[in-house]
C-alpha cells in the first residue's frame, strides 16, 4: 500500500474571517487573537499544526495589520517561520485560501485547521489514518460526514486541490462534499474537547473547558491578585488587577476587577465591555 503518511505534508491555519458572530468581543480584539487560557487562538492552532508537520502558512484578511504585528512580536521560534499571506481586496473563504497558497504548497498534501476552533486533539491519528489521494476529515464525536459536523482538522491531498481557483469559496462546497459524493472522503472520529469559538458563549465555554483540563483557575504570573480577591474557575490575563470576586469568568489582559465587584459567568474584555453570554457552551461543535 502507498502510505500517505510517508508523503510530505504542510500545514495551513485559516485566520482570515471577520468573526462577526463574536459580537462586541471582535471590536476589542481580532478573533484569532482572542485568548483561550491566556494563549491566543492563532498561537494554539499554529502550535498544534507545527507539532505534526514542517512548514506552516497562515492566511489573513480582516484586521490583518494587527495580527501581523502579533506575529512579529516573536523574532524567534515557530512564529518567525510561519508563511503569511494577506488576502486582498477580499477574503477568499476556506477553499479560495487554499487555492491562493497553491504556489507555496507546491505539490504537497495539506493539513488544514481553523484558527478559531479550539481543540486538544493532537492530530496524530488523523495523519496516520490518511490514505493516498483521499480527503480525510477529523470530526468531533462522529464518523459520519454531513454539513453540520464539527471539523477539527482535515487533510487535503494535492491531487484534489491543485485545480482550485483563488476565488471566494468554501471547503465544504468545493472539496469535502464532492469528495464525499465520489467516495474519496474518510471521516476520523475525535473524542477530544472541541469548541468552534464562533459566539461569546462558545468562547467562554472553551475557556471554561481549558480551566477544567488544568483543574484550577488559570492566572497569568504577571497578574496582581489583591488580598481580598476571590477567584474560582476563571482565566485571569496578563497584567490584570483583581481585587474583587471572579467566578467562571474570563478577564483579559490589563483589565481591573474592583474590590466591590463580583464577576460571574462573564468576559471582561475592556474597561467599557463586560459581556455576559446568553448561554454557556461546552465541548461541542458549533
Amino acid at each position: 500500500m502507498d502510505h500517505a503518511s510517508d508523503r510530505e505534508i504542510v500545514g495551513i491555519v485559516l485566520a482570515a474571517g471577520a468573526g462577526t458572530r463574536l459580537g462586541p468581543l471582535g471590536s476589542v480584539q481580532p478573533k484569532p487573537l482572542c485568548p483561550i487560557g491566556n494563549i491566543p487562538l492563532l498561537d494554539l492552532a499554529v502550535d498544534r499544526v507545527r507539532r505534526c508537520v514542517g512548514p506552516v502558512a497562515v492566511n489573513l484578511h480582516h484586521r490583518a495589520e494587527e495580527i501581523l504585528q502579533h506575529l512579529g512580536r516573536d523574532g524567534t521560534g515557530i512564529m518567525s517561520e510561519v508563511h503569511v499571506v494577506v488576502e486582498k481586496p477580499e477574503a477568499l473563504g476556506t477553499a479560495g485560501a487554499i487555492a491562493n497558497l497553491l504556489p507555496w504548497i507546491a505539490g504537497r498534501d495539506v493539513l488544514v485547521v481553523n484558527a478559531d476552533a479550539w481543540s486538544t486533539d493532537p492530530l496524530g491519528e488523523l495523519l496516520v489514518s490518511r490514505r493516498p489521494d483521499r480527503v480525510t476529515v477529523l470530526a468531533h464525536e462522529t464518523d459520519v460526514f454531513g454539513p453540520t459536523i464539527g471539523v477539527v482538522a482535515s487533510v487535503l491531498p494535492w491531487s484534489l486541490i491543485r485545480d482550485l481557483e483563488p476565488v471566494p469559496t468554501g471547503l465544504y462546497e468545493v472539496v469535502w462534499r464532492d469528495a464525499h459524493e465520489h467516495g474519496v472522503l474518510d471521516v476520523v472520529r475525535s473524542g477530544s474537547p472541541f469548541v468552534d469559538c464562533g459566539t461569546p458563549a462558545d468562547y467562554l465555554g472553551a475557556n471554561m473547558l481549558a480551566v477544567e483540563l488544568v483543574g484550577d483557575s488559570i492566572i497569568d504570573p504577571s497578574a496582581t491578585i489583591g488580598e481580598q480577591a476571590r477567584i474560582i474557575g476563571s482565566v485571569i490575563g496578563p497584567g490584570a488587577l483583581i481585587e474583587g470576586s471572579v467566578t467562571d469568568s474570563v478577564v483579559w489582559a490589563d483589565q481591573v476587577v474592583g474590590i466591590d465587584e463580583a464577576l460571574d459567568g462573564v468576559i471582561r474584555a475592556s474597561p467599557e465591555l463586560t459581556l455576559r453570554p446568553t448561554s454557556r457552551a461546552g465541548s461541542h461543535r458549533a
